[in-house]
């Protein structure tokens, strides 16, 4: 198995302190986490695409390409990139810039996006976005495997013999389609070939497996190996200690305070307690067995071969939060790795090119 830290870059106070880092800090904690993750060795991290409050996450490339200044091994992920609110071709020229800038480690995770502001800032409904999702994702992938694009569609001016600049040093690269509850993303993936990543935050498993088991349904369907189909799946908090008494001590504040904030919002929690969320969520809080058993109980029903774990402190102390991810980098990680075989995240003629 593979791991992932994968942070929206909420911009919030502390659910503990109550206190708010600057707009620059919490960018800088942003980037020296992706450090921290390279240093302790997590296989990727990612940076979601959000464009309303209380996200500061508009601009994943700009991110990605400053961590990739800083790194040299860690695979970088969008998480996701919203093609229903991109001109397709302009997403091309980042991340074909971001793949050389990173030196090929780019993976792009793609999603129609969500949230009130996209129709106001960019006219996307959600009547239009799976339609402009699947559109962008087609002409994208064009984009990068063929020198010159001859297209037309219904959400951009069309394109004669066009040229894109500079061609990727990635060929192909490798897109995941994020999905939380969608069949029509799972369909495109599975039509293409592509894996998915389960969003596996807000409900119980139930949902998201059946939404996995459709998708090696519709990967049959399309004559593709059923071997060949690859899964992801994300995790609703993440939290280890030696003990799981310490675990639920620690995390129980933070998860209190986060009830609070979807009250406040009118949002109605799932889970109403830290203790049904343990029990019904994927959550991971408790001790390394406890996150091991889970994670193997996920694997069961999803067969999925990469997670990932929130990246944010979200309440914890620096040290606290270094040493969780430490903790679970010496006695999580090594048992799920022998335990759930995974593909490499690069094919050995694309890490030749790479390098």
């Amino acid at each position: 198995m593979k791991f992932l830290l994968i942070t929206l870059i909420t911009h919030l106070p502390d659910p503990v302190t109550g206190q708010r880092r600057s707009t620059t800090e919490r960018f800088r904690e942003v980037v020296d986490t992706a450090v921290l993750a390279e240093e302790l060795g997590f296989d990727g991290y990612g940076v979601g695409e959000r464009h309303e409050r209380p996200f500061i996450s508009s601009s994943p490339p700009v991110v990605l390409s400053h961590i990739a200044a800083r790194t040299s091994t860690i695979r970088l992920f969008t998480a996701v990139t919203t093609l229903s609110l991109l001109d397709p071709v302009r997403a091309y020229e980042d991340y074909a810039t971001l793949d050389h800038l990173s030196g090929g480690r780019l993976e792009l995770i793609i999603g129609k996006g969500n949230g009130a502001a996209q129709a106001q800032l960019f006219h996307v409904t959600a009547e239009d976005q799976w339609d402009r999702n699947r559109e962008g994702y087609e002409l994208f992938r064009r984009l990068w495997r063929e020198d010159t694009v001859t297209w037309s569609g219904a959400y951009r001016p069309s394109l004669t013999d066009a040229e894109t600049w500079p061609r990727p040093l990635q060929q192909p690269i490798r897109v995941w389609h994020g999905s939380a509850t969608s069949r029509d993303s799972v369909d495109l993936a599975a039509r293409y070939g592509d894996p998915i990543f389960s969003a596996n935050v807000t409900n119980p498993i139930e949902p998201y497996a059946e939404l996995i088991r459709h998708y090696r349904e519709r990967w049959v369907h399309y004559g593709h190996d059923p071997a060949d189909a690859l899964v992801g799946a994300g995790t609703a908090g993440f939290y280890v200690a030696r003990t799981s008494q310490e675990a639920v001590e620690r995390y129980r504040p933070i998860f209190d305070a986060r009830l609070a904030a979807f009250r406040r919002l009118g949002v109605q929690p799932v889970f109403d307690t830290l203790e049904d969320a343990i029990d019904r969520s994927s959550i991971l809080v408790g001790s390394p067995q406890q996150l091991i058993d889970k994670v193997l109980r996920y694997h069961e029903q999803f067969g999925h071969e990469v997670i990932h774990l929130q990246a944010d402190h979200d309440g914890l102390t620096d040290k606290q939060h270094r040493e969780s991810l430490e903790l679970f980098q010496a006695e999580v990680a090594p048992v799920l790795r022998r335990t759930i075989p995974s593909r490499p995240f690069l094919p050995p003629v694309t890490l030749a090119a790479a390098v």
